[in-house]
């Protein structure tokens, strides 16, 4: 064991404060893409093959085949689209309604964002901040040592206040890639949404224009 936390410490020492700042970052931001992970998961992201086929359904005036197949639907907007198939009537505040509960249901999957994305921005600035430090202090004794300055050493102290960087960024750069693909995948959800409630507001609107094709061809025949 000794074994494993002895380098750990000896990279903290080498660092200092800062360093140690970033790794409780890293191991902050660890555990919160952890979390949202089992949360897309648990809520079923992207797992949108029934709802698809009941907006389908719905599209074609299988009202009741719609409601039965979003019944099966394991992702977590299915309550969303039971609730708007067996709303009756288009008006504005039930769009209104709906509009809200699907923000809803979105903000919850956004929940945790803010925090990722401040880590992705703050940790290079702390980082610099680090290195800057450093440079003061390794310049200091630059001073201190006068005429028996000592190349070795110079080298030594500005190599570890470039480390503050180093891990600065390799904190940010992770963090930064994993939020872009969290939010890519909520902006999908997003989209979602919305057409679940234009589908359930607008339902067997697909159907009307294939008879409205049907009979303005069947016209152009007699014609």
């Amino acid at each position: 064991m000794n074994a494993l936390i002895d380098p750990v410490l000896d990279f903290l020492a080498l660092g200092g404060p800062v360093v140690a700042i970033l790794l409780a970052m890293s191991v902050l931001a660890l555990a919160l893409v952890l979390v949202k992970l089992f949360q897309f998961r648990r809520a079923g992201v992207g797992d949108h093959a029934a709802i698809v086929a009941a907006l389908d359904q719905a599209d074609q005036g299988a009202a009741q085949a719609a409601l039965q197949q979003a019944a099966q639907a394991r992702s977590h907007l299915s309550s969303l689209t039971l609730l708007a198939l067996s709303a009756t009537g288009e008006s504005d505040a039930l769009r209104a309604r709906l509009t809200g509960l699907a923000e809803e249901a979105i903000a919850r999957l956004q929940s945790g964002f803010r925090l990722l994305e401040s880590i992705a921005q703050v940790a290079p600035l702390l980082g610099l901040f680090g290195t800057v430090l450093g440079m003061i202090t390794a310049f200091q004794a630059l001073q201190d040592a006068g005429a028996n300055v000592d190349p070795a050493a110079l080298a030594g102290g500005i190599w570890v206040a470039l480390l503050t960087t180093a891990v600065g960024l390799g904190v940010a750069m992770p963090a930064a890639l994993i939020l872009t693909w969290f939010e890519s995948r909520v902006a999908r959800e997003a989209r979602l949404a919305m057409q679940i409630v234009d589908v359930a507001l607008c339902r067997g609107l697909a159907q009307d224009n294939a008879l409205m094709n049907a009979g303005a061809s069947a016209r152009l025949a007699h014609a």
